[in-house]
């Protein structure tokens, strides 16, 4: 059996050396942790790539929330970074009653086609799990959903994401799930003997929040835990 995927948050060439020095799989970038993770620069993506030789997913969100906001805008910055050499992403936007915004998604989805993407936490404040997961079943390149199974987290989803892992295979739920949001080490057990193979970590491998950079020593201790 392959080892779990561990995705570590990197906002800085430096973050993303340390994690790599701890032992991540993959890095998901942004920028902006006050807004819950923003579209990065396409220059700090450049420096991202250039320090580290791991798989990188780049967020397309330029907006708090869950709304694309400006489509346009966000599609050229799209662009920009597939001409930059961004080759994974992270996306996905419901409506405002929190539907899945099928158009905005699949725009994007278009734009980045033949990548591989992560459809994120939005799965978490839609209105209806099932259905997003029934309209996006068979949207090219979406591979993963990043999610907690609640808004709350982890702790409050754990029972929801064993739910839709038990429907593995079956249309819908053949893409894996990386658990993140609210994940605390004491939940890393119970979910890998569960089946659960692929983490998501962010503030929890810094010293002091998203004002500290990654830790290495903490990406270590998170790495161990996961393949214990």
């Amino acid at each position: 059996m392959s080892r779990p995927i561990f995705e570590v948050i990197a906002l800085t060439a430096q973050d993303a050396q340390a994690a790599a020095a701890g032992g991540a799989d993959r890095l998901e970038l942004v920028t902006d942790m006050a807004a819950d993770g923003l579209t990065p620069a396409v220059a700090d993506f450049a420096a991202i790539r250039a320090a580290v030789d791991l798989p990188l997913r780049v967020m397309l969100r330029i907006r708090d929330g869950f709304t694309p906001g400006g489509l346009d805008e966000l599609l050229a910055r799209t662009a920009a970074l597939r001409a930059e050499g961004a080759e994974e992403f992270v996306l996905g936007f419901l409506t405002a009653d929190g539907g899945l915004d099928l158009p905005a998604t699949r725009a994007l989805a278009e734009a980045v086609a033949g990548c591989r993407w992560t459809f994120h936490r939005a799965i978490d404040h839609s209105a209806d799990r099932a259905a997003l997961r029934a309209d996006l079943a068979d949207l090219p390149g979406l591979d993963t959903y990043l999610t907690s199974g609640a808004a709350a987290g982890v702790s409050h989803g754990q029972h929801v994401l064993e739910g839709e892992l038990a429907k593995a295979g079956e249309p819908g739920y053949r893409q894996r799930i990386l658990v993140g949001g609210g994940l605390r080490a004491e939940h890393v057990p119970g979910l890998r003997a569960a089946g659960f193979d692929a983490f998501h970590i962010g503030g929890a491998v810094r010293a002091d929040g998203w004002y500290t950079p990654v830790d290495a020593a903490k990406v270590a201790e998170w790495r161990a835990l996961i393949d214990a």
